[in-house]
């Protein structure tokens, strides 16, 4: 078992490698499509939230107060608060979800 790792990382590593250099070998010319070039655009922030949003439900003790944080942080965010600012309020809002529901029994 010890030596098979070894090949999952050279098989790890070579698809890595696989999936940046294809798309370099074989498009020499620039994407003039609209749709292809609007989806490229939003992969990062797609791919980004969709590694952030479960991660931020399951920070917490409880997913609730992962979800108030979330809404705190998104309207915060809209109204135009600073991201030092938006970190504040997520984290106080958590705090105070939790304490309340402490005190309400509803986790230990």
């Amino acid at each position: 078992m010890d030596k098979n790792i070894y090949i999952y990382i050279l098989v790890m590593g070579v698809v890595s490698y696989a999936i940046r250099a294809i798309p370099l070998t074989l498009l020499k010319k620039p994407i003039k499509n609209r749709f292809v070039r609007s989806f490229l655009y939003y992969v990062p922030y797609v791919t980004l939230a969709v590694m952030t949003f479960p991660a931020i439900i399951d920070a917490t003790r409880s997913p609730v107060s992962g979800i108030v944080a979330l809404v705190t942080g998104v309207v915060t965010a809209a109204v135009g608060f600073n991201l030092i600012k938006v970190a504040l309020s997520c984290c106080a809002a958590v705090f105070v979800t939790e304490l309340i529901m402490q005190l309400l029994n509803m986790i230990q």
